[in-house]
C-alpha cells in the first residue's frame, strides 16, 4: 500500500511512474499535489480539489469550456494487494455534449487504462498493455 500511495503522490511530477507521458500529453502538476494547486494534459486544465495521501487524488476540471467535473485516482487496499481506481463525473455542455462522446470520451478511457495498468506494473503486477479501440488508434493519427 505505501508504494501504491508513493505512485498517487507523484503524479505529475518528475518522478511520475503512473501517467503514460511516453504515449500521451504529459501531466503537469504546478507543485507537489495539495488542494489548489494547478495541472494541465494537452488541451485539459483542472484544479486539485481534494488530496489525501496514499489514497486519493482529485481534479476539478477548469478547461476547455463546456467540460463540468472532475475526475480522481484512488488506491485501496485489497486482500493482500491495492485495486487502482479512477472516477470521472462530467457534465458536458453546449459544444462538449458533441465532442465528449465522440473524441474526448474515448480517449480519456484509453489513457486512463493506460495510467492504471502502468501504475499496476509499478507495484510489481503482471499487466497488458492494452491496445485501445480501432476508433481511438484513428482518433490519435490526428493528434
Amino acid at each position: 500500500m505505501v508504494r501504491a500511495g508513493e505512485l498517487l503522490g507523484a503524479l505529475g511530477s518528475a518522478a511520475d511512474e503512473v501517467w503514460p507521458g511516453d504515449r500521451w500529453p504529459p501531466m503537469r502538476l504546478e507543485g507537489a499535489p495539495a488542494v489548489g494547486v494547478r495541472g494541465a494534459h494537452g488541451p485539459v486544465r483542472y484544479v486539485v480539489s481534494e488530496y489525501l495521501p496514499g489514497r486519493r487524488l482529485a481534479f476539478t476540471f477548469t478547461s476547455p469550456q463546456g467540460f463540468y467535473g472532475g475526475h480522481a485516482f484512488e488506491v485501496v487496499p485489497d486482500g493482500d494487494g491495492v485495486w487502482f481506481g479512477h472516477t470521472l463525473e462530467l457534465t458536458p455542455v453546449g459544444w462538449a455534449r458533441v465532442a465528449w462522446p465522440l473524441a474526448f470520451g474515448p480517449l480519456h478511457d484509453a489513457l486512463a487504462a493506460d495510467a492504471i495498468v502502468r501504475a499496476r506494473r509499478a507495484v510489481g503486477e503482471a499487466v497488458e498493455q492494452a491496445r485501445g479501440s480501432a476508433w481511438v488508434r484513428l482518433l490519435r493519427l490526428g493528434g
